[in-house]
């Protein structure tokens, strides 16, 4: 096992920032910056009594992945206990000098089982995070008042300065708009905002009907507002954990001053270093504005190194993304997770399995292809679809399969639903799922993925053919262009899709579509499917979807 995180720095770019003036509102200039500095540069201009010396260990993202939960556990464990002078920017200084806070811009639970989404609170709590923010997963809970108690019930403070609950909702003041955090002697300001486009990520819920969230030019007002209040505290360090993407992060920057670092989520970016350009931005007065995010599902984490001087301006800073692969997952950590969500149970074990698509809501994925044939074959329905973005795990070559794995894969725990739809409105579902993914900067929602079918498009998000592939393994081709109205199948869902849920079909299902439902999701027909498959099984390309250029 690695012996601390400092070891881990896979991009430690060290960056200095040198300033001629001392006004903190309006700066004469600009500053530049140098790459690798000399100490003695700095030290030439600052004293070490001048700095305050700041480490951030941070994370985004997580949605829900308690064996990466774990393995961060032990990273936050090595972080709090190593020396500051192990790592290179802080040598020659002493622990007493350095703060160390811990942050979480949001997305830390996914879907609405409530003992993993107790899981992802008790590790907020175990790992002693100073403040994390509403991310639209988090609204992934269906009772508000289930998500006010497990807010209530971690020492973690939850933030979201743009949202707004109802006032008779159990989640009326359960949301604050910012912390001062005090470690060693420093104080810092930390400020959170949950993504203005909330309402499109998520599907209907009480939880969500009981808030009001700002758009972003609404948001970036009140971002100011609670800026100069903290300054008027005599607080002069500032972060922001934003789940608003990485555009609205670079226009909050451009557009307000007195922030120093944002902690940003939800578009799943992975940021590594400090680039001018790139992560590194000036706010509308000058001042440097670092802005980070560590990709998603717990692959990595950052902690980002920051030396302000005495006005709160920042000198210096590195910033490290650290894979969570090489760390172990200790064991308290597991048995304490398991007395949770209970044992997981055996389902099988993987022979050969391809590598995760590196783009996986544009892409056909076989981990996903294994998640939808189980929905088609376990309730014997004429063809199987799901929504690329329910996929956020893979299957490992040689790997032992159990029900907590298929957690991980597919995290959304939605109810399943068999519902008939005619010939057209297959065609039409998966266009609007090509046409959005392919047309969107961030591809979402994802394209779909599809069992007793296979279909061939282009990069453009148009559809080249279809065909239906029926128990007996032979193929009926779909004209695309004028599909039959008449014609009707059985479709394995679940009720996110079949509800409306990110535009693929119309919001108002009509009922007499709905076959049956179940009270249960895809994962119990996964770990029945994998049970049944010769062992070892493959996780392989079989040609279901084509994408041309």
């Amino acid at each position: 096992m690695i012996s601390n995180v400092y070891n881990s720095y896979s991009n430690s770019n060290l960056l200095k920032y040198y300033f001629n003036n001392t006004n903190r509102s309006v700066p004469k200039s600009r500053p530049s910056f140098k790459s690798e500095a000399p100490d003695t540069d700095i030290k030439s201009i600052y004293k070490d009594s001048d700095l305050s010396h700041t480490s951030w260990f941070y994370i985004n993202d997580l949605h829900g992945k308690m064996t990466k939960m774990e393995r961060i556990y032990n990273m936050v464990e090595q972080f709090n206990k190593t020396p500051a002078n192990q790592n290179d920017f802080f040598k020659n200084t002493t622990d007493d000098k350095v703060a160390k806070f811990r942050v979480s811009s949001g997305d830390i639970s996914i879907g609405c089982n409530p003992n993993n989404n107790k899981v992802a609170y008790k590790f907020l709590e175990w790992c002693k995070f100073d403040a994390t923010e509403l991310g639209n997963h988090e609204m992934d809970i269906v009772e508000p008042g289930d998500l006010a108690s497990l807010i209530e019930n971690t020492n973690c403070k939850m933030l979201a300065l743009n949202v707004e609950a109802d006032e008779k909702s159990p989640l009326a003041g359960k949301f604050q708009k910012s912390i001062i955090s005090e470690k060693n002697g420093e104080k810092v300001g930390i400020i959170g905002i949950a993504p203005s486009d909330m309402f499109l990520r998520v599907k209907m819920s009480n939880s969500l009907q009981s808030i009001k969230v700002a758009d972003i030019d609404e948001t970036i007002k009140l971002i100011q507002q609670e800026v100069d209040k903290l300054r008027n505290q005599g607080i002069n360090k500032i972060a922001l954990l934003s789940h608003s993407g990485i555009d609205n992060d670079k226009k909050i920057i451009s557009m307000t001053d007195g922030i120093d670092i944002i902690f940003g989520g939800h578009t799943h970016n992975l940021v590594e270093g400090i680039e001018e350009g790139k992560n590194l931005f000036y706010s509308r007065t000058g001042e440097p504005v670092i802005m980070t995010q560590a990709g998603k599902n717990g692959e990595h984490v950052g902690i980002l190194n920051v030396d302000f001087d005495k006005n709160g301006i920042i000198v210096r800073a590195q910033n490290n993304v650290i894979s969570t692969s090489p760390y172990s997952r200790p064991l308290y950590i597991k048995d304490a997770v398991e007395k949770i969500i209970g044992k997981p149970e055996y389902v099988g074990r993987v022979g050969k399995a391809v590598a995760m698509p590196k783009h996986i809501l544009i892409e056909d994925n076989p981990h996903g292809d294994l998640i939808v044939d189980a929905m088609r074959h376990e309730l014997n329905t004429d063809i199987g679809i799901l929504n690329t973005a329910n996929i956020r795990g893979w299957f490992t070559p040689g790997a032992e399969v159990d029900s907590r794995l298929l957690g991980d894969i597919s995290p959304f725990e939605d109810k399943m639903m068999i519902i008939s739809l005619t010939e057209k409105e297959i065609v039409d579902t998966i266009k609007s799922g090509l046409e959005q993914s392919f047309h969107s900067e961030n591809n979402k929602p994802g394209i779909l993925l599809v069992s007793g079918m296979k279909y061939k498009c282009n990069r453009k998000g148009e559809l080249l053919n279809l065909e239906f592939i029926d128990k007996n393994n032979k193929s009926h081709v779909i004209d695309v262009k004028n599909p039959k109205t008449d014609k009707t199948y059985t479709v394995a869902v679940d009720d996110f899709f079949a509800m409306g849920g990110d535009n693929y079909l119309p919001e108002n299902l009509d009922k007499s579509k709905i076959l049956k439902t179940f009270d249960f999701d895809k994962n119990k027909l996964a770990c029945d499917y994998i049970k049944k498959l010769p062992q070892p099984f493959d996780v392989v390309y079989d040609g279901r979807l084509e994408i041309v250029d």
